[in-house]
């Protein structure tokens, strides 16, 4: 790739990034340990949407999306479309409505609406095992970059990024992280565009927009070496795209990190229109990174480097920096993506040890355990899980079981298998009880995991529930579990019905 000497210019510029954002956590620094992974400042629809999408743009988004589409082709547009339809799931579901009912953590949501602790606590652990599998992700883009940089080994990489990472977060203030988010989106936006707009001008592609620039290239790859990265299904078939496309949609609608957004925006309408305009921003990255995955193919291919599949997949997670490398981009440039790889993964993991913390120190320790417990306490309790589950996810990084994206669906998967069915019968649904959402989360944990626990027993399982794409058939699975046991069981109060009725919805049901 590059030698030792060259990267000191992409290190100084990845280093130099991250001082920017510490200078800027230090100035929206907050002692409010209220505000601690449950609410903020509230900076308007399109600051909301920036938040939102910042709070998106992770290491899965910045590198892994590449990767998949340089590894599968046209496959791999299954998670660009899963991922952003996801949102617009959220958007017509349930944005508004979840503004309305107003708890600040999924958590929080699914122990009021289904007057259960039981329900929160099982909540709450999902919760936290979403954000341990996100994070490893977040961790393995991490471990992979500062690895590249200082020309060590992975491991060496992660242990590395992750104190880097937990140096940065005590600098600048976890709150510091989450209330720059505009800045942290412009930064992420022009990190990746930039070096794909000069890439495509070397190479002699329309540069002003290489998201069509790249068009020409996927023919003139296809014409000169005959690789066609537009073949439909050729590495997934058609009820495993299918499925995972509707997997990482539910996924996404039940992100606990991304439905918190909605709960600090000062209307209904405000929330709709942040999810809009989060949208748009998350659409401009998901609009370039095939074309990064496109041009390395284009260079490799010119190269007589024609990597075979086992080598490929190792290098697919770091193809977006490995193009512009190749491609002879001015090392401060590839410094530019390497800085946005690692905010784009610093930032995430940040929104995700945020709504485990808060899980354990809000809806566990303060709602279930100590009642009674101060700010401070829970400030203890939020920076103490924030240090566990951080070490947790960085011995889970060491032997990453996947590709960052294929780790983060995992996550998607036990979202969408059982916080998505919980809100939106929680929401749509007054007779959904707590003895249908406990059956049906519990449900939902079981199909998740259900491939590695039965596929080598039961083949079938391992067709209709992939660890990545359970959600088509589970998620419905569980909608249908919370409604027969909710149907056969006693019901909700009638002081929910009427919440729901009146406060939620506006009207009589």
């Amino acid at each position: 790739m590059i030698d030792s000497g060259q990267k000191i210019i992409p290190m100084l510029v990845v280093f130099g990034v991250l001082l920017l954002f510490v200078v800027a956590g230090l100035l929206y620094k907050t002692r409010e340990g209220s505000e601690y992974g449950l609410s903020g400042r509230y900076t308007g629809r399109i600051g909301g949407g920036a938040a939102i999408a910042s709070n998106w743009m992770s290491a899965a988004s910045f590198l892994g999306i590449a990767g998949l589409v340089y590894l599968y082709g046209y496959a791999a547009l299954a998670y660009v479309i899963g991922w952003t339809g996801g949102y617009v799931l959220l958007l017509v579901l349930l944005a508004g409505q979840l503004r309305r009912f107003g708890k600040y953590t999924a958590p929080d949501f699914i122990g009021e609406r289904y007057e259960s602790p039981s329900a929160r606590l099982i909540s709450a652990i999902i919760s936290i095992l979403i954000t341990l599998i996100y994070s490893m992700a977040q961790f393995k883009g991490i471990g992979m970059v500062f690895a590249w940089l200082l020309g060590t080994g992975y491991s060496q990489g992660v242990v590395i990024g992750a104190v880097i990472f937990m140096a940065y977060i005590v600098l600048s203030g976890v709150m510091g992280v989450a209330r720059s988010q505009k800045l942290q989106y412009f930064v992420l936006i022009v990190t990746f565009i930039l070096p794909l707009m000069f890439l495509a001008y070397r190479l002699g592609y329309f540069w002003a927009l290489p998201q069509f620039g790249y068009g020409r290239a996927m023919t003139d790859l296809s014409s000169e070496f005959g690789i066609n990265m537009s073949s439909s299904f050729s590495h997934f078939g058609l009820f495993q795209w299918t499925a995972l496309c509707f997997t990482l949609m539910f996924g996404t609608a039940g992100l606990p990190h991304v439905l918190s957004k909605f709960y600090t925006v000062s209307n209904v309408r405000d929330a709709r229109w942040s999810v809009v305009w989060g949208l748009f921003f998350i659409a401009l990255i998901y609009w370039s990174a095939p074309a990064y995955a496109v041009f390395g193919r284009l260079l490799e291919a010119r190269a007589g480097m024609i990597l075979p599949p086992g080598t490929a997949e190792k290098m697919a997670d770091i193809i977006v920096l490995r193009t512009a490398v190749m491609g002879g981009l001015p090392s401060w440039l590839i410094g530019m993506l390497a800085a946005g790889a690692v905010s784009a993964a610093f930032f995430t993991v940040a929104g995700l040890l945020m709504t485990g913390a808060a899980s354990v120190s809000y809806d566990i320790y303060y709602r279930m355990i100590n009642p009674h417990a101060s700010e401070s306490q829970r400030m203890s309790i939020a920076k103490g899980a924030t240090l566990v589950l951080a070490f947790i996810v960085l011995i889970g990084a060491m032997n990453p079981p996947g590709l960052i994206a294929e780790i983060a669906a995992v996550a998607f998967a036990l979202a969408g298998n059982t916080i998505f069915p919980a809100f939106l019968l929680g929401i749509w649904w007054s007779g959904t009880n707590r003895y249908g959402v406990i059956s049906g989360m519990l449900t939902g944990l079981l199909i998740t995991f259900a491939q590695p626990l039965f596929g080598a027993a039961v083949p079938l399982v391992n067709t209709l529930l992939p660890i990545t794409a359970s959600a088509l058939c589970g998620a419905p699975l569980v909608i249908m579990v919370m409604i027969i046991v909710s149907r056969f069981t006693r019901p909700p109060s009638e002081e929910i019905r009427r919440f729901l009725a009146e406060e939620v919805h506006g009207e009589i049901q």
